[in-house]
């Protein structure tokens, strides 16, 4: 997620991490504005970018084509277009986008008047369908376990009395009606719709089971010696990253009494390049205040085969 069209959260570190330079080939999950793209290929490096998002053509404007490839598909298919060990590196920079967050047309924010769409790529089902058809139950848990939101059920069944009357099409209509569901602001610090909208974002766009796919992904397309750098904004995805970077450097919980722990068959295919997570700096934060929750992690990969589904 970046900050701007042209500002992208915790640059520096992760081109550090990624140690990239001629001749290498480095995937970047997410184009989005060419952040990333951009400054990978100021090493030297190849790029191949994904984005499911059609509109993001526009920012690869420019970039060396010999160099260069932009591919409109999901990074979880990155295994698909370059195959078993085709890169040196990978970066994933995860969440929505703060262009697509500014173009109200698109539904994703909260602060802007738009329809409920939310949809990253074309396709697939809208916010809007899901508020509108999703019995109460499904509702709740989107909003609780998405979202994050304590007051899911209220928010819930709320919705779908007034959906009976009149269906939501508009992101300020619903924003403004969970304020509302909730009491009002009442001195919070961010808006009451904030962890509804986010919950439904990650619905529409199966941006968790993406994150999963997509990490199993890179373990296939990176060659020994790969890097693989991750950067969240949020504790849903970071849970994700770290455990699977835990168990895949071997470094599994041991177990308690209530869960004993599971044998490690697998060899480690990872090797964390430093334990726990990044963060970004104070004058980060100040300069961009949309990178205030981002996490990085990352790791290289060894020379073990990929590990095997049920692992």
């Amino acid at each position: 997620m970046s900050a701007s069209p042209h500002t992208s959260v915790l640059l520096d570190e992760v081109i550090e991490n990624l140690a990239c330079g001629p001749g290498d080939t480095v995937v970047d999950g997410t184009f989005g504005a060419g952040g990333y793209s951009r400054a990978i290929l100021a090493t030297g490096a190849k790029v191949v970018a994904f984005d499911r998002d059609p509109t993001v053509r526009r920012f690869a404007a420019g970039f060396p084509a010999d160099r260069f490839r932009l591919v409109e598909a999901r990074f979880s298919e990155m295994d698909a277009a370059l195959g078993e060990g085709g890169a040196d590196g990978v970066a994933l920079d995860l969440g929505v986008s703060s262009m697509q967050i500014d173009e109200a047309e698109r539904g994703f924010s909260f602060m802007h008047d738009g329809p409920l769409d939310m949809r990253m790529g074309g396709d697939g089902q809208t916010a809007a369908d899901i508020v509108n058809s999703a019995d109460v139950t499904e509702l709740a848990r989107i909003i609780f376990v998405y979202g994050e939101e304590r007051e899911s059920r209220r928010i819930a069944r709320a919705i779908v009395k007034r959906r009976a009357e009149q269906p939501f099409s508009r992101t300020l209509e619903l924003a403004e009606f969970v304020e509302r569901a909730l009491g009002g602001r009442r001195g919070a610090k961010i808006h009451p719709a904030t962890r509804t909208f986010q919950g439904l974002r990650i619905a529409v766009n199966d941006e968790l089971g993406e994150l999963e796919a997509g990490l199993v992904a890179a373990e296939r397309v990176l060659k020994t010696g790969g890097r693989l750098c991750v950067v969240t904004f949020h504790s849903l995805e970071d849970r994700i990253v770290k455990a699977f970077l835990t168990v895949r450097a071997g470094r599994a919980p041991a177990g308690s009494r209530h869960a004993p722990p599971v044998e490690q068959t697998e060899a480690p295919s990872f090797k964390l390049l430093f334990n726990g997570a990044h963060a970004p700096s104070e004058s980060e934060i100040r300069a961009n205040p949309r990178a205030r929750s981002a996490k990085l992690r990352a790791a290289v990969r060894t020379d073990a085969p990929v590990w095997r589904a049920a692992a």
